[in-house]
């Protein structure tokens, strides 16, 4: 962040203000030592900051509006809404119609039973498989 004016620290005198008011604050303490590790505080922080400030009567108000503008132009970090969960793996209500029309002919028929078997198991069915399927299914029609 440019500043125009360095000397011009409204953030760090909020903060001497703040420590001289109440010197045994340990929240002030350490938004004052992370301030001079870091170089500036985080909106959570800066907020956190105003509210402690409002309360001591000697800071002057020029300087607490000007820190509500700094809180301002800051930007406001939102989380998303968890999304639902959505299965994995969706049965296909043709497939298995088919597979149950085939059977309901052929209940022992070796190949659509090992297809059946893994549509039951959610297993994915494979292109050949379902065109299989198909053709077995126009057989049956004939």
């Amino acid at each position: 962040m440019q500043r125009k004016k360095i000397d011009v620290d409204v953030v760090k005198d909020v903060l001497d203000l703040l420590l001289a008011a109440r010197p045994d604050s340990t929240f002030v303490q350490s938004l004052a030592f992370q301030y001079a590790e870091r170089g500036g505080l985080s909106k959570k922080q800066l907020e956190g900051l105003r509210l402690k400030a409002l309360k001591v009567p000697e800071i002057p108000a020029h300087k607490l509006a000007t820190l509500e503008a700094i809180i301002l132009r800051k930007p406001t970090k939102e989380r998303s809404a968890a999304s639902a969960a959505t299965p994995m793996f969706t049965k296909d209500e043709a497939t298995g119609a088919i597979i149950d029309a085939i059977l309901a002919k052929y209940p022992q028929h070796k190949q659509v039973l090992f297809l059946k078997a893994k549509y039951d198991n959610n297993e994915i069915l494979s292109t050949a498989e379902i065109t299989d399927l198909k053709r077995l299914e126009k057989l049956l029609n004939k």
